[in-house]
């Protein structure tokens, strides 16, 4: 079965490491801090002016006072910081974040990356992901494989407008985990009862697969 998206994100908190400042971005990413390992201490960053994100609330505990850049609540954890967008771009900008986990609409097998605007729809701007995607030391995608219509969106080149060129290094999509690499996508884990065939027909891009592909444990 492809994982939904708990189970995407479930997959990403296992490369969060002890000690890393790590950014998550709109949707599937900002699921990522509920299931961050234990026994490890993580910074989370959010571009609207905090330092040390914690888990989304329980029910009937949110405060409308703290959200996170997609206006989710949110909480915080002791010794949490506030500041304005100035001094969180900054820390962006100054390649101060260790990990970015962004959403996709599309992926390049080079590694380029389109996740902010679809053509004829309105959107408000490309929020802060230029930013992030130019700045960070890594960046793991957090995607659904394929579109509504069974397209798929790891592609041989981005068909709509890219928001950075060559940047992604890792993809956890609901079929597996996948390297991005100067060769094109190199499958590393294939998600629970999904098989290697069902992955090489739903991937555009040029997909690499080792001779042993593990089911991935979560």
């Amino acid at each position: 079965m492809a994982l939904d998206k708990i189970g995407i994100a479930k997959r990403i908190a296992r490369e969060v490491k002890d000690g890393m400042y790590v950014n998550l971005g709109i949707g599937i990413p900002t699921l990522v801090a509920n299931y961050l390992p234990q026994g490890i201490e993580v910074e989370l960053q959010s571009e609207n002016g905090l330092l040390g994100m914690g888990p989304f609330p329980w029910d009937g505990e949110e405060d409308a006072d703290l959200i996170n850049a997609g206006k989710q609540t949110i909480t915080t954890l002791p010794g949490s910081v506030f500041f304005d967008s100035a001094m969180s771009f900054g820390m962006i900008r100054a390649q101060k974040v260790d990990l970015t986990i962004l959403g996709a609409m599309e992926v390049s097998e080079r590694g380029d990356i389109a996740n902010w605007k679809v053509p004829g729809k309105m959107v408000k701007g490309m929020g802060g992901a230029m930013d992030l995607v130019a700045s960070a030391k890594n960046i793991i995608v957090a995607m659904q494989h394929c579109d509504k219509a069974g397209n798929s969106k790891l592609l041989p080149a981005c068909t709509l407008p890219l928001t950075g060129v060559g940047c992604v290094k890792k993809i956890v999509s609901d079929l597996g985990v996948f390297d991005v690499t100067p060769d094109g996508f190199v499958l590393v884990e294939r998600a629970p009862g999904v098989s290697v065939e069902e992955i090489v027909q739903s991937t555009k891009g040029k997909l690499i697969v080792p001779n042993d592909v593990p089911e991935m444990v979560i």
